[in-house]
């Protein structure tokens, strides 16, 4: 086995074990529901493992989703960045998941890591990595913003104190919606198309980033889960809950890689969230808790010096 065919089986058993870490730890969480478990051939060669929880006493809905692609010449989603790449073959594998808490107070959360290969008769001409997570609070804690950035940046120093930094500034730029002039979330940190140093660095550091993710949500999760919460609390959960609808059906370049390379489209939506609410014109009165949300968390911040 070549060197680089090592490399893509260890990407796919660590992207397998790391799905498996993380629904183990939010069945945990949620402490009732477990995941539905399916494995689904994919058209072209590979395979989808959709895991969802649904109606948990905590968690309304998770998707954590394994993927691996098999197929030729890429999609739009895939060399609109890359051109030099339009024609290739492509091999890709991935995970990723969403959370939606029951809770208000208790944040949404998104991550995805993916191992993407493209060759050209039968000889690989790119292999990069990308991934990350973000938070997406409707009722803010700045301790728990602070210790989900915290937690990234722990895991990315050792690789170059630039990193951090960087894929902070990337994901702020990504996981912004420009109909709306506002970020989704918080934020947190975002590579895509990452081989710099080679590809063993490369793997090593979306490993790093992959196995922070439990660390960093899981805590501020079972902190938040039991908070108190009435109906104005679940409403503006509900219409917020429509910023990442608005993102991930407009802009998500994964949701786009899924549907043009004939993903399951229930797989692909499965990260919607169970339910959403759109108002017309709502702007929340000054002073109120909901209004907080816009002017202290949907704003630049630096959370590792909070």
């Amino acid at each position: 086995m070549t060197a680089q065919a090592t490399r893509l089986k260890l990407a796919h058993d660590w992207l397998l074990a790391l799905q498996d870490k993380i629904c183990a730890a939010l069945e945990q969480s949620d402490g009732k529901t477990k995941f539905r478990r399916e494995e689904i051939a994919r058209p072209g060669g590979g395979l989808s493992r959709p895991r969802v929880l649904e109606g948990g006493d905590v968690i309304e809905r998770a998707a954590v989703n394994f993927s691996h692609a098999v197929g030729f010449k890429l999609p739009a989603a895939a060399t609109d960045r890359r051109p030099e790449l339009a024609g290739s073959d492509y091999e890709a594998a991935s995970v990723s998941l969403i959370v939606h808490p029951r809770n208000p107070y208790a944040p949404t959360t998104h991550a995805n890591f993916r191992s993407f290969v493209a060759s050209r008769e039968g000889q690989i001409v790119a292999h990069w990595f990308g991934g990350g997570f973000d938070l997406t609070p409707f009722y803010g804690f700045d301790e728990d913003c602070a210790h989900f950035h915290r937690t990234a940046k722990q895991a990315l120093d050792p690789f170059g104190i630039d990193l951090y930094p960087r894929f902070k500034a990337a994901c702020d730029r990504y996981f912004y919606l420009p109909h709306r002039k506002e970020p989704r979330g918080i934020g947190g940190v975002f590579f895509d198309d990452f081989e710099e140093g080679g590809a063993d660095r490369a793997f090593a550091i979306t490993q790093a980033v992959g196995e922070a993710f439990v660390p960093a949500y899981q805590p501020i999760l079972d902190r938040r889960k039991n908070t108190p919460y009435g109906e104005r609390e679940r409403q503006f959960q509900l219409y917020r809950r429509g910023r990442y609808v608005e993102f991930n059906l407009l802009l998500d370049r994964g949701t786009r890689f899924g549907l043009e390379t004939g993903a399951r489209t229930e797989s692909v939506l499965a990260s919607m969230p169970p339910l959403v609410r759109f108002e017309y014109d709502y702007h929340p009165d000054a002073g109120t808790p909901e209004s907080r949300l816009y002017e202290h968390f949907l704003v630049p911040r630096e959370w590792t010096e909070t």
